[in-house]
């Protein structure tokens, strides 16, 4: 049968099982939304209050979900307003599908209205993208675009739709998700284009060669990284741990992909990391990666890293293979098929003398309780006696990301969602608004920093016109923290640019949209606030007054040796 352009896709959004859109209307884009108003009870759709907010919160849904998240744009300052969050999406492999709509074709390329080259612009950020000028092409970009943002390594694929595609009409029909393998031509352009993204089967003499060496290790290490996350292993990382009886040292994206309050887990790795983990890394004999590219933030020195240990990388991007730090053996494949080859050859190990060696240092950072001011350690503690154990945490960037990391006990894939690989300051509250639509039943707290809440505010007005029930607590600490932190260890204290003199009252400025808000100073006070939020059932801004000079610890500064802590 036929149907408009603006139609088709509809139609094949609903092929994928997408049930819910995150997007902002234009005059570009106008032929879609009218046809989304005949599908308005088929899928929802989230309108936020600026693009950039709606294609964080459609990342929100992809990692709090597994799922592939959909986000929609007009074109010009509409699609360009989503590249902070596609290159979010990119840098932390969570798959993504944007769809914006260009002007149409006999205006392209002549500077008109709104117009811009967004598939140029995206091009290093996206796994793939696409310019559709006909509607008779629309089902099979559509169809091989998810194929493409889930498969193997996943990521963000963009779609630009001229406006003329939208309003024309085309042969249709509809072809369930799983069927799609089936069609000659479609089953041929999915397979051509995601055949070098998807994971090979492990090389069983790879496995083996692992095997050997583990058999032959007193000091094991494991790293648990975003590939545990994303590719939802978590189950089979455990199994595997318990059998090799090793430490967990964690990465940022891999928050969830191992229980935080397992006793193998020695907590976060890297410039932040604890002490148990940077001074296992350095000690151990083997070290084995799952889904860890070895950012700076992690081997913060590559010619150091592990220095006395054979390093083995396990990652289903060949790329990444040494692209960090030189391994002595690795393994290209999907980390929960590893995993499984793995279980069924490595028998109970027991490393009881190296365990006592690691846990003799330190997981988390321990804080003195004295004084008045409200510590982040409090807050923390708080949050994990008071909330329900699922809670969903989305963090912005900065020292609040790295206390809820250190001090939250995150214990699935998806109740963690951060900012790691690109580091977006505003990326929390879009997040948030994702995971509490996809999980209506299930806590959402959005934690911030007062330079990163600034940012993108402006997605209160979403939590309110929605009734989503997110409550935001704010590290309030009148500055840019963790820049503050620098130029205090490192730049001889010149605060330049940092303080923030004048804020808002962000207890006013969510009643200004109809929220509820409170300013706390203590503990005790913040316990209250929490309790009245989490009963209240809207959104609630719970603004942390802490010491502008509180830091985060430990600390190495970039380019050190791991143990070269700068704090403790």
């Amino acid at each position: 049968m036929k149907e408009t352009g603006a139609k088709i896709l509809l139609d094949c959004l609903l092929e994928q099982g997408v049930d819910t859109v995150f997007g902002y209307p234009g005059g570009t884009i106008l032929n879609v939304y009218d046809a989304l108003y005949e599908y308005r009870d088929k899928i929802t759709h989230i309108r936020t209050a600026h693009e950039q907010g709606a294609s964080h919160a459609a990342d929100g849904y992809a990692r709090s979900t597994g799922k592939v998240g959909v986000c929609f744009a007009t074109s010009g300052p509409g699609a360009t307003n989503l590249v902070t969050g596609i290159a979010t999406a990119y840098m932390d492999s969570s798959p993504v599908v944007f769809i914006t709509c260009n002007v149409g074709k006999n205006l392209i390329g002549r500077d008109s209205f709104q117009e811009v080259d967004i598939t140029g612009i995206s091009m290093p950020i996206t796994k793939c993208n696409y310019l559709v000028s006909h509607a008779d092409q629309l089902a099979d970009v559509v169809r091989e675009g998810f194929a493409i943002a889930r498969s193997g390594r996943p990521g963000p694929v963009l779609i630009d739709i001229l406006k003329n595609a939208t309003a024309e009409e085309a042969e249709y029909e509809y072809l369930p998700r799983e069927l799609h393998h089936t069609q000659g031509r479609l089953a041929a352009l999915i397979s051509r284009a995601s055949h070098d993204l998807k994971a090979p089967e492990p090389d069983s003499a790879d496995i083996e060669t692992l095997v050997e060496l583990i058999n032959g290790a007193e000091k094991p290490l494991l790293i648990c990284g975003g590939g545990i996350v994303r590719g939802r292993a978590h189950k089979e990382f455990e199994e595997f741990a318990q059998r090799m009886d090793a430490p967990v040292a964690i990465t940022v994206m891999g928050g969830g992909g191992f229980n935080g309050r397992n006793p193998l887990t020695t907590g976060m790795i890297g410039m932040h990391g604890s002490q148990a983990s940077n001074m296992a890394v350095d000690n151990c004999d083997l070290l084995i990666a799952f889904g860890c590219r070895f950012s700076d933030r992690v081997a913060l020195n590559p010619a150091t890293f592990a220095q006395n240990a054979k390093i083995v990388q396990v990652d289903i991007d060949r790329s990444e293979i040494n692209k960090n730090v030189q391994t002595d053996h690795h393994i290209v494949g999907d980390a929960k098929r590893v995993l499984q080859l793995l279980n069924q050859r490595v028998g109970q190990k027991e490393h009881s003398e190296w365990k006592k060696y690691v846990f003799s240092f330190p997981t988390e950072t321990e804080y003195s309780l004295a004084g008045d001011t409200l510590t982040p350690k409090q807050i923390s503690d708080a949050v994990a006696r008071i909330a329900p154990w699922d809670t969903i945490v989305a963090t912005d960037v900065g020292q609040h990301q790295m206390w809820a990391i250190q001090h939250f006990h995150f214990d699935y894939p998806g109740q963690l969602l951060t900012s790691g690989g690109f580091g977006s300051m505003g990326f929390g509250l879009g997040a948030a608004i994702g995971a509490k639509v996809s999980h209506p039943d299930k806590t959402v707290l959005h934690i911030t920093g007062d330079g990163s809440f600034r940012m993108n505010c402006n997605e209160l007005a979403t939590v309110a016109y929605y009734q989503l029930p997110i409550i935001t607590i704010i590290y309030d600490n009148r500055t840019l923290g963790m820049v503050r932190q620098w130029q205090t260890l490192i730049y001889d204290k010149r605060y330049c640019e940092t303080d923030i003199a004048v804020e808002p009252d962000y207890v006013k400025l969510a009643e200004a949209y109809g929220l509820s808000g409170r300013r706390v100073t203590t503990a005790q006070d913040f316990e209250d606030a929490l309790r009245e939020a989490l009963a209240c059932g809207h959104g609630y801004v719970i603004d942390c007054a802490i010491d502008i000079d509180e830091k985060v610890r430990p600390m190495v500064n970039g380019g050190d040796h791991i143990t070269k802590f700068l704090l403790n």
